[in-house]
Formats: structure tokens, C-alpha cells, sequence
């Protein structure tokens, strides 16, 4: 059995730990937040993962309405008025607000009236095209900030994020015009949100892979349209689709088969807007271990150890990280029909919490005071270790990037430091503990699980303590503590703290 000796430094100083993986919350897009199932979920994150913030995109799509004819012109061949209509968008965020969450709002895609071109994206046709009037698009624009202003007040709506676009360095799919067509659309864009008032955040380029940052700033400063704060995205393997910049690393983990690329691209974007003399907020905004829709490992306790592990080594590196996304209630390339399908989601189609979930569960359970932590950890295998008022928590992840499907035991034990009490609660994640996907397919993984079968479901489905053994052996005035975990996951080892 591998053994893994965790020593967190607990006599040393303390760095500061920012829960950046907490605020921004994603979802798919504008529509679904008008269902009740995804708001009761959205509900589930902010209760229990700090979410604050929701991001989505379609805000200006045809099915929100904001650009349609009235009832009044029904039967014209050609609508006589066609006008802005607010009440689709209003009822969103009456929504999202009477539950304290603040929407992030992406500046996508086009009404279809004003497209400037045939690029659409997703099953849901969002059209990705340029504006063909960009007077038009401007308007639009500074209209849905004034009407938020008017509606909630310019207290409520300052504490808003504003992003311009999604992805537009992916060309045809994304965004339907060039880097050029893009840093026009992005000054445009600025300076109707800046009309309305200067206070309003405006963000960008959220580009994939976290390219075009130097020439975004650079543009950016030249024309005086400044971001207030940068949005990037990057996916582990992204590196399959093409070169990657920035990047801070060794040149081999600049691929999508490595293990170390996202946090690569993560380090490597602080050090160059520190370079370029950035010095607002950085987000990531999206980010996740694979971009690809569908991956059964998704739903597995490796995907939790990855949470983990990646957060353990970059969540300082940036002031916000969305993982993508928060639910499998979600279209871009096809609606899911089974329960656990391997979607992006957290939380699946019935507001079931996956391994991923788990992680950002434990993740947030810990302290804002970070322990060095020492000992046979590699890099695949290691712990974060806090310290709060109360307790003393360490949050152990297992990860195994090239055989997720091999399950091996391990032994783990934690120096625990003098005065501790011999007690503690056990969290585990892995291949049965806290895994709902593990439980729906002993049911015989049904497509359309009877309510009864849902319930149990339910019923187990928030995180629960384990019962496995935890064995404790003096060490001079101090303890270790020594449990076994799985490789894939992840498990928290909670105790008291001396002082409590």
C-alpha cells in the first residue's frame, strides 16, 4: 500500500489563503435561469459554497426578447416596431436577486436583428457574429445598464460584473470575425457600458486558453478603453487544439496530455499582466480539466483530486476562479437525458451533487490561514492545510492523470501538532463515499429514475462523514493521525485546534 506522510508545518507563520475558488458561479446560459430547478440549485451553491456571483451567457439572444416586435404587429409581413423588451431579463434577475445573487452579465450574443453575419453557436442558435451597426449594438447595450440602474439603483448594480463577449478567439464558433473585428466590438462595448456610468465593471477578453492578453492590453491602453478587470479561460487539455501563450513552465507540460498545463497558463497570465503593470482583478472564469462535453471521468472522485489538486497549486495566482459549470441543466450540443451522463456540471439534472461537488464542499470548509505542508507529497499526490480559530484542516487529494480508471489504497498520516486532542471527523470522497453517480448506477443507471429511487438518492446525497477507522499514535507531545483514502480522491481530516 503507498503511504503518503503529510508534515504541515503548524509552528511556522501562516500564509494567507483566499477562497478564489468560491464567488463566481456558472451556468450555461441566460434562458435556464428563468427554471425553477436551476434556481433551487444555484440556491444549493450559495448555501453551501459561498456562490455570489452567477455568470451565463444569451442575455440579448431572441429568446430573451429583448429586441422583438409586439403582439400588436401580429401579421405583418414586415413589424412595423421593433423595440427593446425588458421583461424576460427583469424576471432573471428579480430572481437572482431576491436570493442574494448578483448576475455577471456577458454582453452575448446578438439579436438576430442586428447580426452582422450567419455565425450562429450551440443548439440554441446564438448568433456569434460582429454587429452589422454598431450605433445599434451600442444602444442596446447602454440601454440594459440604465434600465438595471433604473430598476435596482446604481448601489446594487456597481457591485455587478460586466464581460464583454465569450471566447472570440475561437473563430466561427465563437465569435465570427478577427482579432481586429473583436477589439473594435470590445471599445464599443466599454464605452457604452462607461456612458451609462463610470463606475460600471467592464471585463474581458475572455479568450480561450488565455490568449490574446498582451495585445488585448495593449489595445486596450491605446485607445483609453481600459478592462477593470481581466476574464480568461483555460481547460487542462487545450493544448490539444493549439499553441498556448502565455504559459509559465516547462516547455513539455505546454501540451493537453500534461498533467500541468492549466496551472502552467494560470501562472504564466499572473506573471505577464504583472509584467504589462495589470493591476485589477484577474479571473478565470472558466476553467476545468477537460473542454470536451461529454467525459465519464467528469463524474468520478478523479475529478474532485483534480479540483483539489489544481486549486492547491494556483488558486493565488488569480482573484477568481468559475469552474465550468455548475449544472448539467445545459445545451450547447445536445441536452443530456441520463441522470449522470458525464456533463460539466457540479450538481446533475436533478440537483444531485457530484464527486466535483464534494470537493468545492470541502475546499470551502477550509481556513483562511495556510500551513506549509512537508513530507513524501509529489506532484500528484498532497495536501492543503489550514488553520482557523477552531480546528486544524487537511484536505488531502490523490490524483492520477494517465490511469483515473485504477483504484489503489493509501495510507495517509498527519503530524498534528502539541496540545491536540485525539478527536476528528473523516470526510472521504472516492470511488462509493459521497459519490451519488457511484450509487444511481447500482440502481442500474436508469435514464429516467422512478421519484422514490430519486429520494434515496436525495437522501444521501449531501456530504456525510465517514466511518472509516482513524488511528492515533503519540509523537513527543504531539499526535499522528493515520486513515486510509483511495487513489483517485480526496479526503478532509478535521480535528480541534489546541487553542479552541
Amino acid at each position: 500500500m503507498k503511504t503518503l506522510s503529510l508534515e504541515p508545518q503548524w509552528d511556522q507563520p501562516a500564509s494567507a489563503l483566499r477562497h478564489t475558488w468560491e464567488r463566481v458561479v456558472n451556468v450555461d446560459q441566460c434562458r435556464w435561469l428563468l427554471r425553477h430547478d436551476l434556481l433551487a440549485q444555484l440556491e444549493i451553491v450559495q448555501r453551501e459554497l459561498g456562490g455570489r456571483h452567477v455568470r451565463a451567457v444569451g442575455l440579448y439572444d431572441d429568446e430573451m426578447r429583448v429586441l422583438c416586435p409586439g403582439p400588436e404587429t401580429f401579421g405583418e409581413p414586415e413589424p412595423r416596431v421593433v423595440r427593446t423588451n425588458w421583461q424576460v431579463v427583469d424576471s432573471m434577475w428579480d430572481a437572482l436577486l431576491a436570493r442574494g445573487l448578483a448576475p455577471m452579465i456577458t454582453t452575448s450574443f446578438i439579436p438576430s436583428r442586428l447580426a452582422g453575419g450567419p455565425t450562429t453557436v450551440f443548439t440554441t442558435r446564438g448568433h456569434t457574429s460582429p454587429p452589422r451597426d454598431y450605433a445599434q449594438w451600442s444602444a442596446l447595450v447602454s440601454e440594459s445598464a440604465r434600465h438595471a440602474i433604473d430598476r435596482y439603483g446604481l448601489a446594487v448594480v456597481r457591485a455587478w460584473y460586466f464581460e464583454v463577449w465569450n471566447e472570440p478567439n475561437l473563430r466561427n464558433w465563437f465569435w465570427g470575425g478577427d482579432q481586429a473585428d473583436f477589439f473594435k466590438f470590445w471599445d464599443c462595448t466599454w464605452r457604452a457600458l462607461k456612458s451609462v456610468h463610470p463606475d460600471l465593471r467592464v471585463g474581458g477578453p475572455s479568450t480561450a486558453r488565455a490568449e490574446w492578453l498582451a495585445e488585448f492590453l495593449e489595445f486596450s491602453r491605446r485607445q483609453d478603453c481600459p478592462p477593470d478587470y481581466l476574464t480568461l479561460h483555460i481547460y487542462n487539455n487545450d493544448g490539444d487544439a493549439a499553441a498556448l501563450a502565455p504559459f509559465a513552465g516547462p516547455q513539455e507540460d505546454k501540451a493537453g496530455t500534461s498533467p500541468n498545463l492549466a496551472a502552467g497558463v494560470i501562472r504564466g497570465s499572473r506573471r505577464l499582466a504583472d509584467e504589462l503593470g495589470f493591476d485589477g482583478e484577474i479571473h478565470f472564469n472558466e476553467w476545468g480539466r477537460s473542454w470536451r462535453p461529454i467525459e465519464p471521468d467528469r463524474e468520478s472522485a478523479n475529478e474532485a483530486a483534480f479540483i483539489v489538486r489544481t486549486m492547491a497549486e494556483v488558486s493565488q495566482e488569480a482573484d477568481e476562479f468559475a469552474y465550468w459549470c455548475a449544472s448539467d441543466i445545459y445545451d450547447q450540443v445536445g441536452y443530456g437525458r441520463e441522470p449522470f451522463h458525464g456533463g460539466y456540471g457540479l450538481l446533475n439534472l436533478h440537483g444531485l451533487r457530484k464527486p466535483s461537488y464534494h470537493a468545492f464542499t470541502l475546499l470551502h470548509r477550509l481556513g483562511t490561514e495556510r500551513i506549509e505542508v512537508r513530507g513524501s507529497v509529489d506532484s500528484f499526490n498532497g495536501a492543503i492545510a489550514t488553520r482557523s480559530r477552531d480546528r486544524l484542516d487537511v484536505l488531502v487529494y490523490a490524483y492520477r492523470h494517465d490511469c483515473a480508471a485504477a483504484i489503489d489504497p493509501i495510507r495517509v498520516s498527519v503530524t498534528l501538532p502539541t496540545g491536540t486532542v485525539p478527536e476528528c471527523t473523516l470526510y472521504r470522497v472516492d470511488r462509493s463515499e459521497n459519490n451519488c453517480a457511484a450509487r444511481w448506477r447500482g440502481l442500474g443507471s436508469p435514464a429516467y429514475p422512478h421519484p422514490n429511487e430519486i429520494a434515496a438518492l436525495r437522501a444521501e446525497d449531501p456530504l456525510q462523514p465517514s466511518a472509516a477507522k482513524v488511528e492515533w499514535v503519540r509523537q513527543g507531545a504531539g499526535w499522528l493521525a493515520s486513515f486510509a483514502m483511495e487513489s483517485a480522491g480526496i479526503a478532509l481530516l478535521s480535528v480541534p485546534c489546541p487553542s479552541a
